[in-house]
């Protein structure tokens, strides 16, 4: 499957850390603007990118129990700039997006959120899907606990990231799951899903 090239990410941004975990907070309302491919894929390494070299080799933006690496990351376009409204997944070694389905799927998946417009709204949501085996095969029972531990990590890692952006989002939780499950039509579970749009 043919593969789109993500913008190199920036890793010298404008905003200190300090600024971004200090202002940052949820957004459920998002300007009537697009996003551009660059901001879509700073968001997306910022989930599940590559990070630098450690002592087990080539770290990812968020830590992992035994680097298990439960979750896929899907973006679910609807107005980013270069890139045809559906649905991606988020290839982390190659910094790159598969395209997966095409069509707009945020209305649908809005209605899944039991109603949440700002999904509808927003020129795009990351989705977290979760392969919980990866991690139980492991660690048993309690690796669900790191599946749900990690996906904390990410999802914070995704609010700043906007935040540094001056963009917005909001972490959403209330959903049908076999909705989004049979929209998204992948393997695993999905965990949560990231609007994203500008403020």
């Amino acid at each position: 499957m043919d593969k789109i090239s993500l913008p190199q990410p920036e890793i010298k941004g404008c905003l200190s850390l300090e600024e971004a975990i200090h202002d940052r907070i949820s957004r459920r309302s998002f300007k009537d603007q697009g996003l551009s491919l660059a901001q879509a894929g700073q968001l997306l390494w910022s989930a599940g990118g590559l990070g630098a070299e450690g002592a087990a080799g080539v770290s990812r933006a968020a830590p992992s129990a035994g680097a298990t690496y439960p979750l896929e990351y899907y973006l679910a376009a609807g107005k980013v700039e270069g890139l045809a409204p559906g649905l991606y997944h988020y290839v982390h070694r190659a910094h790159a997006l598969a395209m997966l389905q095409w069509g707009d799927l945020r209305a649908k998946l809005a209605r899944a959120c039991l109603g949440q417009e700002m999904v509808a709204q927003a020129p795009l949501s990351i989705v977290l899907v979760a392969h919980y085996e990866r991690t139980t095969r492991r660690y048993g029972e309690r690796g669900y606990r790191y599946v749900y531990m990690e996906a904390g990590y990410v999802s914070q890692n995704i609010y700043l990231q906007a935040e540094a952006l001056q963009l917005g989002t909001v972490a959403v939780g209330a959903f049908d799951d076999a909705a989004v499950k049979e929209i998204l039509a992948v393997e695993g579970a999905p965990l949560l899903l990231m609007p994203v749009g500008a403020r």
